[in-house]
């Protein structure tokens, strides 16, 4: 029998240059090691929830499910520390670093959800601060299968990453198309699915359309990584 394929997001981080953030997975990892990524993981249990009043919920036109956008939130904070919400006059959050770093450490062992968080600090989540543009299911054939869901989101203001070291060995902010240049000279390693976001966000850059276009024949490549690693 096939896999399930656990639900994902991944968030694509840029700022005012235009730049993206890569980070560089640790080599000692099992899955992906050595690769540069940009942030991301499963959506959580917690991610998923009935109510709440600090998460902006009343579009119609959003055409997935909340949740990934409360995972690829909680993703970013926790890998790199960009906390994306506003205070109750709109402006953005800055956590003190003390504050900051507690959250996310208590994220990561799963001793708090990100919306406890935004209740216990009182932080207004839009989830139209996160554009959806794209997903990748990987194919019956992998052994390991994900569904992710791909996000572009802006750098707030008076906000720079910070990654976790447990999870990142380097980051770095980065033109989509150099990264991309360094991949084919061989500098970096760059799984399709980060490819495939950079092309995106290239095309993005020149047409103003953000959508991402997979192929069969990227899927099939993505299968034969996976079961290299």
């Amino acid at each position: 029998m096939a896999a399930i394929p656990r639900p994902a997001s991944t968030v694509v981080l840029m700022d005012d240059s235009s730049r993206v953030y890569l980070t560089k997975r640790p080599i000692t990892m099992k899955f992906m090691g050595g690769f540069h990524v940009f942030p991301g993981g499963v959506v959580e249990k917690s991610d998923h929830f009935s109510e709440c009043d600090f998460v902006k919920n009343e579009y119609e036109t959003l055409s997935i499910n909340l949740s990934h956008y409360i995972a690829a939130a909680r993703e970013l904070f926790e890998e790199v520390g960009i906390l994306l919400g506003n205070t109750v006059d709109g402006f953005p959050v800055k956590l003190p670093k003390e504050k900051e770093m507690k959250y996310r450490n208590d994220l990561l062992k799963d001793e708090i959800s990100f919306i406890r968080l935004l209740e216990q600090e009182e932080i207004y989540f839009d989830p139209q601060c996160l554009t959806y543009f794209g997903q990748i299911i990987t194919p019956e054939e992998s052994p390991m299968r994900f569904d992710t869901r791909f996000f572009l989101a802006k750098l707030p203001q008076g906000q720079k990453p910070e990654p976790d070291k447990r999870e990142i060995d380097e980051a770095f902010w980065v033109k989509p198309e150099d990264a991309l240049a360094a991949f084919q000279a061989k500098k970096i390693k760059l799984a399709p699915p980060t490819i495939l976001s950079l092309q995106a966000i290239i095309h993005f850059q020149k047409t103003g359309v953000l959508k991402m276009s997979v192929t069969k024949d990227d899927l099939l490549r993505l299968i034969k990584l996976i079961k290299n690693l």
